[in-house]
Formats: structure tokens, C-alpha cells, sequence
């Protein structure tokens, strides 16, 4: 089948992003047009696209949209637009650090041309985004052969939130894997976390699933435990937004939970992201930044109130899992495991 292709370019450097619009989903599958770097900001922020990845994709787009009112103006307003355009993206979501490490990139390589006129550099800096995207297509490909054979022992798998093409440029992180196992002829039961309170597991995970012809059931996050307990799962996989220098991962709120819950019925939790994910600057989880987001998502998630007026919420968007929880981190380049700052180091050299 096609693959979902959540965001693409459309014309040149005075052309446009297109992306699905994550918040309609599972019951339209609606493009939006985003013709402004704010639109871009907004659309992040508003998880109308969301994933480490996908994120990281969108801010690369979202300068060269910024930089198209500076296009014939001089080198010192085309420059000062830059890094105006770069720092207001850089504040639509905290955690995944993909989305910082595309900004970075961009800015280096319009560093790399100054001198050259402000078209020759937006012309360049729109074909860093595209090699962005397209890496991570070739990445996420890579995940899924490397960590297919993490579940040839496997009949069931849990997965939590959405780690799937949705979330990437092409075929998932953790998705990637249990499409690769399938692709390659393994028969999987996979098992969807419904992921509160955005509910990303039961929107986009199961609907990517069902599109790919894969054996699914949806359950609610507090059912996870009663399906390792009845061994319906021989393994659970999830993505990352960001994973530290010493292997902790940060990935969606309940993520930990899962991996607690793992390692006391004695199956292995893997964790599936690229090397862009990974931020070698922090020594562990503990120095990763969480998001915390509206509490209207936790009292007003279903479209109607379903808490009492004035109750204080608690909604950080992410968790951190310690690094001994993790059986495996698999990444483009090969499996890490078991999972220590050494391996890791040795593996992104």
C-alpha cells in the first residue's frame, strides 16, 4: 500500500508546505496548506503535526517560508529575518530536539553561503530541508530493517502513542519495525495504547495500522498491565522525542509507566528513534525539558467537560524512561543494546 506522506514541499523557493492536519484524523484525512512561517508555528504547537521527526521536518520548511519576504533585500536583513524566523519556531515545542537540531542545521548552511545573494542562499537553505526529509525517509527505513529481527520471537506487541509514518517523513520509527517484521512475512497482534489525553494511539496509530492491513486491537492506557499479565504481548516498542548521552528517552506521558510495567512481567520494552533524536549535550533525563500543555486537554478532552470547574490539572506532554528499563534502542545505524553512554557514544561517532 502508499504510504502515508504527512508533509511535502510544493514549487520552489516561493513555494508552500502541504500537510495533513492530525487533528481530523481517524475520520478525515484533510490537507492543510501552510503558506507562513506562523502558520507553520501554529500548526506544531497545535499538533496538527506532531513527532520528533516530523517536527524537525516542518521547522526546516517553516524558515524558507520566513525567508521568502526577505528574498530581495540585502545580506544583513536577510540574516536578521533568519534567526528571528529560526528563534520563533524554536519556541513552538520544547521536548523533541529534532526540531531544534533542523533549525541548527539551516542556520549553518545559510552561514556556510553568506556572501552569496539572499535567492542563492533560500534556494540552498530550501534544499537542506529537503535533504532533511528525505534522510529521514531513508532513516526510518533503516529502523524498521535493523529492528524487525527484535521481534522475529514476538506474537503480540504493544505500542504507545504514534511512532508511524504520521509521525516521520515516510514509514515510522517504532512503526517502522512491526511494518518491517510484517513486510518480511511475520503475522503480528499489535496491541494500541489509546494514549491519553490526546488519545494519538487510538487516532493515528490504529488508523495507520488498519491501512496496512496489520491485526490491531485498541485498549485504554490502564488496560496495559492485565496484557502483559495474560501474555497476550511478547514485547513492547515505543518511539522517542529526545534520548540523552546516557540512553534515558523521553517520549510521550505514560511511556515510563509502560517500561515499569515491562520489566515486572519480564518483557522487553525497545525504543525505536534516528540519530537526530539523540542529544549527546545532556548527560541524562533528568536535564530534558517537559512540556507542559493546556489543562483543558485533560478537562475537556472529549469534546465536552468531564472534570469539575476549577480543578487543578497536571499535563506534562512527555515522560522520561531511565535507561535500564530498555532492553534495546534501535536507530538507523544498528541496534544499541544493551543501552549505556559508551554504546551509544559508539555508535552516533
Amino acid at each position: 500500500m502508499k504510504n502515508v506522506e504527512t508533509l511535502r514541499w510544493v514549487g520552489g523557493i516561493d513555494g508552500h508546505l502541504r500537510l495533513i492536519d492530525q487533528t481530523f484524523l481517524p475520520l478525515e484525512c484533510t490537507e492543510i496548506e501552510c503558506r507562513t512561517v506562523e502558520a507553520v508555528g501554529e500548526a506544531i504547537r497545535m499538533l496538527r503535526v506532531r513527532g520528533a521527526p516530523a517536527i524537525g521536518i516542518a521547522a526546516a520548511y517553516g524558515v524558507c517560508l520566513g525567508l521568502q519576504t526577505v528574498l530581495d533585500r540585502d545580506e544583513a536583513a536577510f540574516f536578521r529575518r533568519l534567526h528571528e524566523v529560526a528563534d520563533y519556531l524554536a519556541t513552538s515545542r520544547p521536548t523533541a530536539v529534532n526540531l531544534f537540531w533542523a533549525l541548527k542545521r539551516i542556520k549553518q548552511k545559510a552561514s556556510d553561503l553568506r556572501l552569496r545573494p539572499p535567492r542563492e542562499i533560500a534556494a540552498a537553505v530550501l534544499e537542506e530541508a529537503r535533504a532533511i526529509h528525505e534522510e529521514d525517509r531513508r532513516m526510518c527505513r533503516s529502523i524498521g530493517r535493523h529492528g524487525a529481527a527484535l521481534l522475529r520471537d514476538a506474537e503480540g506487541v504493544l505500542t504507545h502513542c504514534n511512532a508511524g509514518g504520521l509521525a516521520t517523513a515516510d514509514y515510522g520509527t517504532a512503526l517502522a519495525v512491526i511494518f518491517a517484521a510484517a513486510d518480511a512475512g511475520q503475522r503480528l497482534h499489535v496491541y494500541v495504547d489509546e494514549t491519553r489525553p490526546l488519545l494519538q494511539g487510538a487516532r493515528l496509530t490504529t488508523w495507520e495500522l488498519q491501512q496496512r492491513g496489520i491485526d490491531t486491537t485498541l485498549i485504554c492506557d490502564s488496560m496495559a498491565a492485565v496484557v502483559m499479565r495474560d501474555r497476550l504481548v511478547q514485547a513492547v516498542i515505543t518511539g522517542a522525542d529526545r534520548i540523552a548521552a546516557n540512553g534515558d528517552v523521553a517520549n510521550k506521558i505514560g511511556t515510563y509507566g509502560l517500561a515499569i510495567l515491562a520489566a515486572a512481567h519480564k518483557i522487553p520494552f525497545y525504543v525505536a528513534a534516528p540519530s537526530s533524536t539523540f542529544d549527546l549535550s545532556i548527560p541524562s533525563g533528568a536535564e530534558i525539558p517537559i512540556e507542559q500543555r493546556d489543562a483543558r486537554e485533560v478537562t475537556h478532552g472529549f469534546g465536552r467537560q468531564t472534570a469539575p470547574e476549577g480543578i487543578k490539572v497536571f499535563n506534562p506532554a512527555f515522560d522520561v524512561t531511565p535507561a535500564d528499563l530498555i532492553a534495546a534502542i534501535v536507530c538507523e545505524r544498528g541496534v544499541i543494546r544493551p543501552v549505556t553512554r559508551e554504546r551509544i557514544a559508539a555508535m552516533l561517532a
